[in-house]
C-alpha cells in the first residue's frame, strides 16, 4: 500500500498507509487526521480539505482541475501548491506523498 505522510499545521506528522483509489481525503479521515475536516465529504464544493501538496510532489500530482480551482479561489492562504485533497486519487505512484495542512480550513 502507498504511504502518504501528512504534516498538520501545528508540526504533527503523521505517516500512513493509504488505499489504492481512495482519495488523499478519505485517506485522512480514516486515520485521523484532525486538519482535514472534509465538511462535503469529497464532493468538491467547499475547501475543508485543503492541503499543500510538498514541493517535490507538485508535478506527479498534476493540476486542479477547473472545479476544483474555483473552490480553491475561496479558501484560506491559498498557495501555487495548494489542492483539494478529495480530487488527488491513491495511486502507487503518489508511494511517499508528502502534503500539509494550513492553519485554517475554511473561507
Amino acid at each position: 500500500m502507498p504511504k502518504i505522510t501528512f504534516i498538520e499545521h501545528d508540526g504533527t506528522v503523521h505517516e500512513v498507509e493509504a488505499e489504492l483509489g481512495a482519495s488523499v481525503m478519505e485517506t485522512a479521515l480514516r486515520n485521523d487526521i484532525s486538519s482535514i475536516v472534509a465538511e462535503c465529504g469529497g464532493g468538491c464544493t467547499c475547501a475543508t480539505c485543503h492541503i499543500y501538496v510538498d514541493e517535490a510532489w507538485v508535478e506527479r500530482v498534476g493540476p486542479p482541475s477547473p472545479s476544483e480551482d474555483a473552490e480553491l479561489d475561496a479558501a484560506f492562504d491559498v498557495r501555487a501548491n495548494s489542492r483539494l485533497s478529495c480530487q488527488i486519487t491513491v495511486t502507487e505512484a503518489l508511494d511517499g506523498l508528502v502534503v500539509r495542512t494550513p492553519s485554517y480550513q475554511g473561507r
